[in-house]
């Protein structure tokens, strides 16, 4: 909130306080991606920076695909107006959120040079750095498995420090996964997100 906002829930709970269980009492009958749509759209209509980035996660954690919440926004457009949606896709693209990558919304991404595989053994697992993004890259004895280092719970870039034999647990929140799978098997429910990967020539390379 604002601290014109906190400043009124203070002065006068009787009135503020009234409006706000009013507001949450009208959601009630909503499912709670809904309710964190709808919550997005009216922080991109006042340009609440903050308030923007804390409902599209929630959104996001309460099962919104990146479609959906672009697609809400381009809906919201005879009330937002052009230059309110740029202002939240570019919050978005500043948060470099991976499910946001073109790649991962099944357009066309761009194809990354990662790394050369000669020498790397099935059962292994590495953290590298390309092309301005964290990886973690594990082959097993039929195919190459590239992860996206941030964890899935709040972006939070995963160390390499962070992984113990075939378990990789994010520091904030100790979310864990198998890099093996990408599932998560500890704390949270959503897994690691992979990119689409192939070796040309020696060279393993990622799709995002």
């Amino acid at each position: 909130m604002s601290d014109a906002l906190n400043y009124l829930v203070k002065a006068r709970p009787d009135a503020v306080g009234h409006y706000f269980a009013f507001l949450k009492a009208c959601g009630t009958q909503l499912d709670p991606k809904t309710r964190n749509l709808i919550s997005v759209i009216s922080k991109v209509h006042s340009q609440t920076e903050r308030g923007f980035k804390q409902y599209l996660g929630r959104a996001l954690r309460e099962g919104c695909t990146p479609a959906e919440v672009l697609d809400a926004l381009l809906m919201a457009f005879p009330m937002l107006g052009l230059a309110k949606i740029v202002w939240a896709v570019d919050i978005i693209l500043a948060l470099d959120l991976p499910e946001f990558q073109p790649g991962a919304l099944g357009s066309a991404g761009d194809w990354h040079d990662v790394m050369a595989t000669k020498g790397f053994k099935a059962g292994q697992t590495t953290r590298v750095e390309c092309d301005g993004r964290g990886l973690f890259v594990h082959r097993t004895d039929s195919e190459w498995r590239v992860y996206d280092s941030r964890c899935p719970h709040q972006t939070t870039n995963i160390p390499h420090l962070a992984l113990e034999g075939c378990t990789l647990t994010c520091p904030k929140h100790e979310w864990a996964f198998d890099v093996r799978s990408g599932a998560c098997i500890a704390k949270g429910d959503s897994p690691l997100k992979q990119w689409p990967s192939k070796v040309i020539k020696g060279r393993l390379l990622a799709l995002w």
